[in-house]
């Protein structure tokens, strides 16, 4: 592995976290596999050497339990929504080079391979421990087969997981006041031998892995607070008959926790992808066990399994460490978490049965913020960037110029290259490669839209179309560098929208697939000659969006007038957190209100505090002064993003140190992601808040 910038003479693996096959896609469980898409395709726009995999995930209990329900057996199951994501994912150009799935013969004999190994080496035990028990149904109850009270918490919380209140991972005989999913009885914990991987003999290694790992903030910081506290062991085993039996279980009654193989068909795929392309395209073992570039890209939600669990078996069993793993934020519909229950997303298939191009919502979900924030989609939002971005910038310069070329020249006319477009699609590479390099999808795409921009504010200003009589050399000229311009655009946007560039390379008359060249190819000459173009995207009307707004509301309310009383899908890990605290009794007066002075403040730099996990430094201007302010928002907020956003912050505070760093003043933010408030429209910086 090497921390050397891309591109690197190393094999890099792209991967997405697996989808569960559990139930169908929605546009938000789109945003990892169009950000692993467009990772791995700029990747080799650079010219790394990268494959680009991932597969479904087809254990657990929430299978298990959905197929019994359903009177199917597991395999077939989850084998159906299986080859629906396979199916799928093409349709929005997430071209995987090997998509496979946790069940087939090469991950589970990887996985018994590496426990094999994990156990050799002295990282797995033995031990005996309480776990819940079904005395009516005579059945141990793995996992999602039994639900409480989370212990740390107090919330009600599922097997593995405190999914409505902390968050926090539960080993098994954690959650108190255990209750059977099956029956509904209470059930009773038993003494039961288990399996269990001594992640805690690797703490020190993890401590410092995560101090070199790369990727987004959240991904660094989030897993510390485990990794420097007291790390537990975890176990690896679970009572049930669905999933990877443990290797060289004689009595063959535990199957290994699917968080052990899942993250392990990572490398199965990448080894399915060399059997089928050959070590000569791709060495699977010269990436997993050479030292290979790993990139994970996943949601937020599973980040210490990628920075904690994960890490540790790969160290244990002498396999590669992840080099960075970028986690995205969640994307909420209208301001509201996606529901599955409620009918309340806008569904994959439904997005393109509307007659949407791909390309749009892949634009949209890789720019619309930095990728670890939190995203929310509406149809309005979508429509305003597709018609101001994609038709008015980036569809306005490509059609205008390139016509313009045609109709006076049939082409590019003979001219060279001027030098200021040179060095504007120069910095267009540059910033392209700068956003690879710092996992920021945002800015890779972004740079050939600003390119865009660029040629559009050349062509008016330079009048082509005046200067085809009066001075038809320079009209030459603007002509050529704008044609250019289109060219290099196409390379740079291919990441993000595959099919309108390819488009758009045919149209400027190129052979072949833009996929196919490097960023060199932005400053190859164009094509002599090409044909009469055509606009390569519309805008969307605002008749449109009020048709989709109000098929979403007929759909909501149809489903929710069939149950009220619905609750929202145990394993919907879209869905906001709705649980908000009551309305305080007590009340103040409007004189103590008064004397709060609230400010509009300006971020003018933020950095994190070494050794804290939550806080961050910040140097806000309020006009009159600037103030250093500690606020714990460093998991939570790319803090190299958040210089010149505005916020509103308590100036009278008293002031105070933390973490040995004091603070003078209070950041307000909303809720536990803790949601910068801001400003509608252009308050300055100290302007008071009434």
């Amino acid at each position: 592995m090497s921390h050397e910038d891309f591109p690197t003479q190393n094999p890099a693996v792209v991967t997405c976290g697996l989808p569960y096959a559990n139930g169908d896609l929605h546009i938000g469980h789109l945003r990892t596999y169009v950000g692993g898409d467009i990772y791995s395709r700029s990747l080799r726009t650079l010219g790394q050497e990268t494959a680009f995999v991932s597969g479904s995930d087809m254990h657990g209990t929430p299978v298990a339990v959905n197929a019994e329900e359903e009177g199917v057996t597991p395999e077939e199951f989850a084998l159906r929504h299986h080859e629906k994501y396979e199916a799928t994912f093409p349709r929005f150009n997430i071209d995987f080079d090997n998509y496979g799935h946790t069940h087939d013969e090469t991950n589970t004999e990887l996985t018994q391979e590496i426990v094999r190994t994990l156990e050799a080496e002295g990282y797995v035990y033995e031990k005996e421990i309480p776990v819940a028990y079904d005395p009516d149904a005579d059945q141990w109850l793995p996992d999602r087969y039994v639900e409480g009270t989370c212990p740390y918490c107090g919330e009600h919380a599922r097997g593995d997981e405190c999914d409505e209140g902390c968050g926090r991972h539960l080993e098994p005989g954690e959650i108190e006041n255990p209750t059977s999913v099956r029956t509904g009885n209470p059930a009773e914990y038993r003494e039961r031998e288990h399996k269990f991987f001594a992640v805690s003999d690797l703490q020190e290694y993890l401590q410092e892995f995560i101090d070199r790992l790369e990727g987004t903030s959240n991904a660094q910081n989030q897993p510390r607070e485990w990794i420097e506290g007291e790390l537990q062991d975890w176990c690896i085993t679970r009572d049930m008959d669905w999933g990877i039996d443990y290797p060289d279980d004689d009595e063959g009654e535990l199957v290994l926790y699917v968080w052990v193989d899942a993250p392990i068909e990572y490398i199965a795929s990448t080894k399915q992808y060399t059997e089928r392309v050959g070590a000569d395209t791709f060495d699977w073992e010269a990436a997993w066990r050479d030292g290979g570039d790993i990139v994970h890209i996943i949601g937020r939600d599973i980040i210490q399994h990628h920075t904690v669990f994960w890490p540790a078996m790969l160290k244990g069993a002498g396999y590669t460490e992840p080099r960075a793993v970028m986690a995205s934020g969640f994307i909420t519909l209208n301001g509201k978490g996606f529901s599955t229950s409620r009918n309340r997303a806008v569904w994959a298939d439904e997005y393109l049965d509307e007659g949407f191009h791909p390309d749009l919502l892949r634009y949209y979900l890789a720019t619309n913020g930095g990728f670890q924030q939190d995203v929310d989609f509406s149809w309005s939002k979508f429509r305003e960037r597709v018609n101001n971005e994609l038709v008015g910038t980036l569809g306005n310069f490509l059609y205008r110029s390139m016509l313009f070329a045609y109709r006076n020249f049939e082409g590019t006319p003979e001219a060279d290259l001027s030098a200021e477009v040179r060095d504007r699609i120069e910095e267009a590479i540059e910033e392209f490669e700068a956003g690879i390099n710092d996992y920021s999808i945002r800015k890779s795409g972004n740079a050939a839209v600003r390119l865009a921009q660029f040629g559009n504010e050349y062509i008016q200003r330079n009048e082509p179309w005046k200067l085809t009589d009066e001075d038809p050399e320079t009209a030459a000229q603007v002509i050529r560098d704008c044609v250019q311009i289109a060219k290099a655009v196409a390379v740079l946007f291919q990441p993000v929208a595959p099919d309108k560039m390819q488009a758009l390379w045919e149209q400027l008359g190129e052979d072949g697939a833009v996929a196919d060249v490097g960023v060199d190819a932005a400053f190859e000459a164009p094509a002599a000659s090409f044909d009469e173009p055509e606009a390569l995207f519309e805008k969307i009307e605002d008749e449109r969006v009020e048709e989709l707004n109000e098929k979403l509301a007929e759909r909501v309310a149809a489903t929710e007038s069939e149950s009220d009383e619905a609750e929202e899908d145990a394993d919907d890990d879209m869905e906001a957190d709705s649980n908000l605290e009551p309305i305080a009794d007590d009340r103040i007066s409007f004189e103590e209100f008064q004397d709060l002075d609230l400010r509009v403040g300006e971020i003018i730099d933020a950095e994190g505090i070494d050794g804290a996990d939550k806080l961050a430094k910040l140097t806000v201007d309020i006009g009159v002064e600037e103030r250093q302010i500690v606020a714990g928002i460093k998991q939570l907020h790319d803090l190299s993003e958040l210089a010149g956003k505005k916020v509103i912050i308590v100036a009278n505070l008293e002031k105070a140190e933390l973490f040995g760093t004091e603070s003078n003043g209070m950041l307000l933010a909303a809720g536990e992601q803790a949601d910068l408030l801001t400003t509608y429209e252009d308050a300055v910086p100290g302007t008071k808040v009434q």
